[in-house]
């Protein structure tokens, strides 16, 4: 252990025994840890930094723009000029979504369809 390791120990320590650690707010409650198992080791501390800083992975980013899209285009009539072009960038953004793994249920209604689904069938 160094000496820097240990004497932040020995101060940890002679803080537990004056009590300054008791009753602290969340004290006594389970920590919640996030579960970064699927990211490497070597990228842990980066992708921490980047949730702290409000950043989402690219393919995160990339679903919330196809469903800011998808609003904007149910927003927008068809004979509108902007909507092909929308329904351009959408679909551009759901090939991208399907090539990184994600599934593209949510764009097309099937999901929230299945989802109440089950919530009639209980």
């Amino acid at each position: 252990m160094w000496l820097l390791d240990q004497w932040a120990e020995r101060h940890i320590l002679e803080a537990q025994r004056k009590g300054e650690f008791d009753n602290l707010p969340g004290s006594g409650a389970a920590l919640v840890m996030d579960d970064n198992s699927h990211v490497p080791p070597e990228l842990r501390s980066a992708y921490r930094l980047l949730k702290n800083a409000g950043c989402l992975p690219p393919e995160l980013e990339q679903r919330k723009e196809a469903v800011e899209l998808l609003n904007l285009i149910h927003a927008v009539r068809e004979d509108d000029p902007n909507y092909h072009s929308l329904a351009k960038r959408l679909a551009l953004l759901e090939m991208k979504l399907q090539q990184a793994g994600i599934n593209t249920d949510f764009l097309h209604g099937e999901y929230g369809a299945r989802f109440q689904q089950k919530f009639k069938e209980r």
